[in-house]
């Protein structure tokens, strides 16, 4: 049974296209990974299926009800975690729970032992009585996943859950994502811009950038979509390499960032020796060579043209520009 639908969805924020006529399905119990950098219009995708945001046109059902049709249908079957924090750091972690559940009319007599089980769940329950002003980073987002599943939501939208932790509380935030989905059949759809998040934890991921779905599959497809091996050499003349290596029948792609290039090839242990030896003959510098299976990141890389980072900066350029044509108006 499918969970959402999601069909030629397109928000438009004063002409500016956020996303672009995207489609797609999840399935009930699926953890689907949506993978972009800043800006790519993940955090927008979920605002319009969480109600949050109506969408310039298109349309979008989750659990059943329309997202602009049946409002509080949709949020009364969902659960959130937002990329903000949104706790009452002057409140204790029950008293944020609690004030939930009264939100929801959850009744007074469930109240407590819902709110006991799932912070026992998040191992919460001795920091009960805490202010979350007190809490870490990990443990406020533990409690916002906590909070998030008190009214029993059959979809828990988690948007970049792990952002801005030290990778020992994200690897332990990412065994509670798997555990609520493996003991409670959890419909999880969760966005992110960590690739090992993505790798480790969906069932499928679509890729989007600059509003648009590009591509869409398990992660093991999309990595063997590219198939062969994976040759990365760093060198100043990454742009005439580049070229070079365009022309070589034995290159299946390649695609340069900065100063290196990416190459996919079907045997690197065998190629490679051929790279070192194009470049030697055209007086190409090689300043270091390291060969892999393809990786999420290269799939990444393929698909956009750029990896991961090389977005992330070129959305806060983007940003930063807007922002000064704005204080010049």
């Amino acid at each position: 049974m499918l969970a959402i639908t999601v069909e030629n969805l397109t928000k438009e924020f004063n002409g500016l296209t956020a996303v672009d006529n995207i489609s797609f399905t999840i399935e009930k119990g699926e953890i689907f990974g949506l993978l972009g950098p800043n800006g790519a219009g993940k955090t927008t995708t979920l605002s319009m299926l969480t109600t949050l945001l109506k969408p310039t046109s298109g349309k979008a059902s989750v659990n059943g009800f329309d997202v602009t049709k049946d409002m509080d249908d949709v949020r009364n079957s969902i659960g959130m975690v937002f990329q903000d924090m949104t706790l009452d750091d002057e409140l204790t972690a029950y008293e944020n729970m609690d004030m939930h559940c009264r939100l929801y009319g959850v009744e007074k007599e469930e109240r407590k032992e819902k709110i006991t089980k799932l912070l026992k769940l998040v191992d919460l329950e001795d920091r009960k009585d805490s202010l979350v002003k007190t809490f870490s980073g990990g443990m406020k987002r533990r409690l916002e996943i906590a909070r998030g599943l008190l009214h029993e939501p059959e979809i828990l939208f988690l948007d970049e859950p792990t952002l801005g932790l030290d990778p020992q509380t994200r690897n332990k935030l990412w065994g509670y994502i798997q555990k609520l989905n493996e003991d409670n059949g959890l419909t999880i759809i969760l966005t992110t811009h960590y690739m090992e998040e993505a790798d480790k934890l969906s069932d499928r991921i679509a890729i989007i950038d600059k509003g648009t779905i590009i591509t869409l599959d398990t992660p093991d497809n999309l990595k063997k979509e590219l198939g062969g091996d994976i040759v990365t050499i760093e060198t100043q003349k990454s742009e005439m390499f580049e070229q070079l290596l365009k022309k070589e029948a034995w290159c299946k792609s390649v695609k340069r960032h900065n100063h290196s290039v990416t190459i996919n090839v079907k045997d690197a242990g065998k190629i490679i020796s051929e790279i070192i030896k194009l470049a030697h003959k055209n007086n190409i510098i090689v300043d270091s060579a390291n060969m892999h299976k393809p990786s999420l990141e290269d799939v990444f890389l393929y698909f956009t043209g750029k990896t991961i980072r090389e977005q992330e900066a070129d959305s806060k350029d983007a940003m930063r520009n807007r922002m000064k044509m704005w204080r010049k108006r």
